[in-house]
């Protein structure tokens, strides 16, 4: 058991918070009952089980390291100091994993007929992609593209409000070209883009089978490039004093709008 925050290993964990580490490492650390459970469930790669025994009483806790003997992963004990060091929970359940990052590959990647993407540019707020994620894998979204100089999905604060969804929603990175690219692979593709200054509503158009909702950045939206791409524009109404939403929140308008015409198409086909 290490019980020494100056470990060698537990500070090369620790770097993991920093972009460049991640980057450089191609790895991750996931925290928490749901998402170690849900990398076990998705088979992602993991690396390493990191338990504290003393804060590990949840039985499907147990069992998860059980399965992680089964499968040959290797267990490190921590003791409740060095383990809360490492963990981002003001109560933290004893466990954790570190993960191999799992990129798809844009230059390789079209949206089949009837499928459902979406994609973001520059999104700068971990805490918000991770929201979004979660919303993705709630609607089923088949691929989430991050454009130009996106925030990390990897970053922690993504991975804690993904709940999971890092390990079930495929995630790609790509500039204008590659996603022009993928654009230009994909069969029928209706591409929606989201702006405050767009005529139509959201709420008043009836989406395609094959579409790919493209947003904008928290401060400056979508750019000129990207809204070139778009086959509509349309914009969530508002009433009140406020000019905007915050983004994982438009996203979750915009992501549920556009299923329950999908879902409405199915029920009638």
């Amino acid at each position: 058991m290490i019980t020494s925050s100056a470990n060698d290993h537990i500070k090369a964990l620790r770097k993991l918070e920093q972009p460049k580490e991640r980057r450089s490492s191609g790895s991750f650390l996931a925290e928490g009952l749901k998402a170690v459970g849900q990398a076990f469930d998705s088979n992602a790669t993991i690396q390493e089980l990191l338990i504290s025994p003393e804060l590990l009483i949840s039985e499907y806790g147990r069992s998860l390291v059980e399965l992680a003997r089964k499968r040959n992963i290797p267990i490190l004990e921590l003791s409740p100091s060095v383990f809360a060091k490492l963990a981002r929970k003001e109560k933290p359940q004893g466990i954790a994993a570190l993960i191999s990052q799992n990129w798809s590959d844009i230059n390789s990647a079209s949206a089949s007929s009837g499928s459902f993407w979406v994609a973001i540019e520059s999104i700068q707020n971990p805490g918000n992609l991770g929201t979004i994620l979660r919303t993705c894998d709630a609607v089923g979204v088949s691929g989430l593209i991050l454009l130009d100089d996106s925030t990390d999905p990897y970053d922690p604060a993504a991975v804690k409000a993904s709940m999971g969804s890092i390990f079930t929603i495929p995630h790609y990175r790509a500039d204008f070209s590659n996603f022009e690219a993928f654009l230009h692979r994909s069969t029928d593709l209706m591409v929606i883009g989201t702006s405050d200054k767009a005529t139509a509503s959201a709420f008043e158009v009836t989406f395609p089978p094959t579409v790919l909702l493209l947003l904008g950045s928290e401060r400056q939206g979508l750019s000129n490039q990207y809204v070139s791409l778009c086959s509509q524009m349309l914009r969530i109404p508002m009433e009140g004093a406020c000019d905007s939403l915050n983004i994982s929140v438009a996203a979750g308008i915009m992501l549920y709008q556009i299923y329950q015409h999908r879902h409405a198409q199915r029920r009638l086909s």
